[in-house]
């Protein structure tokens, strides 16, 4: 059995900083008032990722409910961490600097806003409203082993702008580091290892 990677989303108990693969792609973390409370705002752009997603929150202690575009949480104080570091204090969303992705982050971003291309790759779509937000996450793939593309919207089937990973070797990394498919999941929708070489 191969060994299991120390980055892979099984590696280490589920946290509340794993919902930071949430706000890679389309998702927001929002303050309240004062700012001493904050919740999550995460806009699905691809059907029928509700209860898997759910499910994966709450296994985090986050209830996440239908909201006006996708899914939110309720305002809480123990989000108050993430929203200092995935936003200026004027709300501008923004990469912490010392983000790393791991394999429980990207299993959420994945969820949340992931899904196969037209040509055997595997999308991770970006938020649209914040593109100075997609060099930092660049750069933050590279680090885990993921060298990305970037496409515009469209390119691939891309429904929006998305970092695009493909070839075997690349694909196999992010197999390893995402695990299964959750329940209620298209598994063609899911990274999958074709076996074809690296392109």
């Amino acid at each position: 059995m191969p060994q299991m990677s120390l980055f892979s989303a099984e590696a280490r108990p589920a946290g509340l900083t794993d919902l930071a693969g949430l706000l890679c792609g389309p998702g927001r973390i929002e303050r309240f008032g004062a700012g001493d409370t904050a919740r999550f705002d995460v806009p699905l752009p691809i059907e029928g990722r509700e209860t898997a997603l759910a499910a994966l929150a709450a296994a985090r202690g986050v209830t996440l409910a239908p909201g006006a575009s996708g899914m939110r949480s309720t305002f809480r104080r123990d989000l108050v961490p993430l929203a200092h570091a995935w936003c200026t204090p004027d709300g501008r969303k923004q990469i912490p600097p010392d983000f790393q992705l791991d394999g429980a982050t990207l299993r959420l971003w994945a969820l949340s806003a992931g899904t196969s291309d037209l040509r055997g790759g595997y999308l991770l779509l970006l938020d649209p409203q914040a593109p100075w937000t997609h060099g930092p996450l660049i750069a933050a793939a590279t680090r885990a082993g993921l060298p990305p593309a970037r496409l515009s919207p469209g390119e691939h089937g891309a429904p929006g702008p998305a970092l695009r990973l493909h070839g075997a070797r690349r694909l196999a990394r992010l197999v390893e580091l995402v695990g299964p498919a959750p329940r209620m999941t298209n598994p063609t929708e899911w990274p999958r290892h074709h076996g074809r070489p690296a392109a």
